[in-house]
């Protein structure tokens, strides 16, 4: 079988090329699904049979740091869903003092990772990667809302023009207020599902304007979540707060 880049080779959530699949389709896929710690995954606050590895922490950082600035990005669909996708990647965040830029924000309907046993109505996933090649990803899960909630469109400061593709927004604008969140360690959860990448996941679930995600309506592929996957002896880390600066 060729070994042969993601972007070569078709695939989706249904049928013979949906994710039970995906390991077949070339090796590039089959090589990254064997790392053994898979995203995306159940995420619970209380220990249970099924995650009683889970740490509660005093801390209220995680050694991880927002730079997230105002900056220019362009909107385009592929790999079954929305991209919003920065020209300059001005955006960053350090962990563990080590630095990862912002290189795209793109969603999923439902949400891929579940709290507590309740899979939301999307999840936006912020996804970095450092100069080694790294990534680095938020996940960040909302409900929609018929009567209000983020419409990114109409937050101050920001210039919207789809009909260019062209948008200036500050992506802190996608987290909550409260920076709450799990952290573990797993996978892409799109092919190639390679991992080690660091996951960051805020329970904070907030509202979005259905009416926002309407626009993308041919951009986003519903029903793209991966299913979840075996927690396995991974550790997860539940983190009261994040330090902002």
């Amino acid at each position: 079988m060729k070994k042969i880049k993601n972007m070569d080779v078709e695939w989706g959530y249904t049928g013979d090329r949906g994710p039970e699949h995906w390991h077949e389709l070339c090796d590039w896929y089959r090589e990254g699904a064997t790392y053994p710690y898979q995203s995306p995954i159940a995420l619970h606050h209380q220990s249970n049979e099924n995650q009683s590895t889970l740490k509660n922490q005093d801390s209220t950082t995680n050694e991880l740091s927002f730079y997230y600035v105002q900056e220019h990005f362009t909107e385009k669909e592929f790999k079954n869903t929305l991209h919003f996708v920065p020209y300059d990647t001005q955006s960053y965040v350090l962990f563990r003092s080590d630095k990862y830029v912002l290189t795209d924000i793109h969603v999923h309907m439902p949400s891929e990772h579940q709290i507590n046993g309740q899979q939301e109505g999307l999840e936006f996933h912020l996804v970095h990667m450092n100069e080694q090649g790294d990534n680095l990803v938020l996940g960040v899960l909302f409900n929609l809302s018929e009567t209000g909630g983020l419409d990114i469109e109409k937050e101050t400061d920001v210039i919207w023009d789809l009909a260019n593709h062209s948008e200036w927004f500050n992506p802190i604008v996608f987290l909550p207020q409260e920076k709450s969140h799990f952290y573990y360690v797993g996978s892409l959860t799109t092919p190639p599902t390679v991992g080690p990448i660091n996951w960051f996941v805020f329970d904070t679930v907030q509202p979005m304007s259905r009416q926002f995600i309407a626009q993308f309506k041919n951009e986003i592929t519903e029903n793209n979540n991966r299913p979840l996957q075996p927690i396995k002896d991974r550790k997860i880390s539940y983190f009261t707060g994040v330090r902002k600066e």
